[in-house]
């Protein structure tokens, strides 16, 4: 048996010893208690006076890159093409407006004008004043609320449907000293019938698409923290 017991196993066996020692020393040892990477995360992390979470509640902005901000320009400029239908005018309006305001693109307007061309006629059918007042002009306004009040002295309603809207384009575009404005030909589709306080028909279908034609301009200062547009000027094409 004395040769288990030879001068250069013990030591090998005396150097394992020291190895593993030291190894505990440094990882140290499971109980099934220990905290996640994302647990000591959280508690070495200093918390703010008032902070309820970890997690910001806004976002940080993302800075683009220049080949983010090159393909941007890239889309813009094809919306533009896209939209200006061939109109040189409208396209240096639109060209114009994008350079003073970044976050304007043509189709993105194009998309929030037929949502605002929907709600503003429904609203006037309607007699609903405040939706009105969030989306005119004062002056504008002031105009339609006369007609409303009009209507609602004779006992007038209306049944109004608004069915859709298949043309609808640019007809001018420009940034002045302290507004861009674009003006937009809608050509719509309703069904609209006018009743007095009896329910008679006095003008219009309830059972007929009516087609109407407006040219409505819309206005905002690039500079504004305001990102809505309004519409500042109506009027009725034939």
């Amino acid at each position: 048996m004395d040769e288990f017991f030879d001068i250069p196993t013990l030591i090998v066996i005396g150097l394992a010893i020291v190895v593993l020692f030291r190894l505990r020393q440094v990882l140290g040892t499971r109980t099934g208690r220990e905290r996640s990477p994302l647990e000591r995360q959280r508690e070495a992390a200093p918390v703010k006076a008032g902070d309820e979470t970890v997690v910001p509640m806004r976002p940080r902005p993302i800075v683009e890159s220049s080949e983010d901000q090159e393909r941007h320009v890239r889309k813009v400029d094809a919306e533009i093409v896209q939209f200006a239908h061939g109109d040189d005018k409208v396209a240096a309006g639109l060209k114009a407006i994008a350079d003073a305001d970044p976050g304007f693109t043509p189709k993105s307007f194009m998309e929030g004008a037929k949502a605002a061309y929907e709600m503003i006629v429904t609203a006037f059918a309607a007699g609903d004043r405040q939706t009105l007042k969030n989306l005119l002009e004062k002056d504008v306004y002031d105009g339609f609320e006369r007609v409303i009040k009009d209507r609602e002295a004779a006992g007038h309603k209306i049944d109004f449907t608004f069915v859709g809207l298949p043309r609808i384009e640019i007809s001018e575009a420009e940034l002045d000293k302290r507004n861009a404005n674009v003006t937009i030909r809608f050509h719509a589709e309703v069904v609209s019938a006018t009743r007095d306080k009896d329910g008679t028909l006095i003008e219009g279908n309830a059972d007929q698409v009516t087609n109407i034609a407006d040219e409505w301009t819309f206005a905002r200062n690039p500079k504004s923290r305001d990102p809505n547009w309004k519409l500042v000027a109506t009027s009725q094409l034939e």
